[in-house]
């Protein structure tokens, strides 16, 4: 486990508290992206634990769809060929007072290079139904409901 995991615990508040003073109400994106063989692109965070679809928070001036597309690129270094399809909307109430987060498909992409950095360990393609032991439990429902006719919740 390394460092950033292990303050994430306790910089978590303090992030949290920051954005509540400056927004009513956060918003996030995750993307879904495919690839021909039917894998998904999966991310695993220095600070979290898990295996987490790709994105992150929308910043002001930006759109949902503008976002998911930067986040992509950012963590996995793929670049969106098309526009993304919104699949779900999902309240993360239980976790953070005022937090939604939306779920974006991507299917036509081209390999770039990743611009972030530090933040992410490491990416990799995994079939929805062969997903890592560690993936997150959000991920796992995701793509339950994406993948594997699982019925969808509003709750993240």
């Amino acid at each position: 486990m390394n460092w950033r995991t292990l303050i994430e615990p306790f910089t978590r508040p303090l992030f949290f508290a920051v954005s509540r003073a400056t927004r009513g109400m956060t918003l996030g994106v995750r993307v879904v992206a495919t690839d021909p063989e039917g894998r998904v692109m999966l991310v695993r965070h220095t600070y979290l634990a898990g295996w987490w679809l790709p994105g992150g928070g929308v910043d002001r001036g930006e759109t949902t769809q503008d976002a998911a597309v930067r986040e992509l690129r950012e963590e996995t270094g793929l670049v969106a060929a098309a526009a993304p399809r919104l699949i779900s909307i999902h309240s993360n109430e239980r976790f953070f007072r005022g937090d939604h987060v939306l779920v974006y498909g991507i299917d036509a992409w081209t390999s770039g290079e990743r611009t972030s950095h530090g933040e992410i360990a490491e990416v990799g393609w995994f079939h929805p139904d062969a997903l890592p032991e560690d993936a997150h439990r959000s991920t796992r429902a995701r793509l339950g409901e994406i993948f594997g006719g699982v019925d969808a919740t509003h709750d993240w």
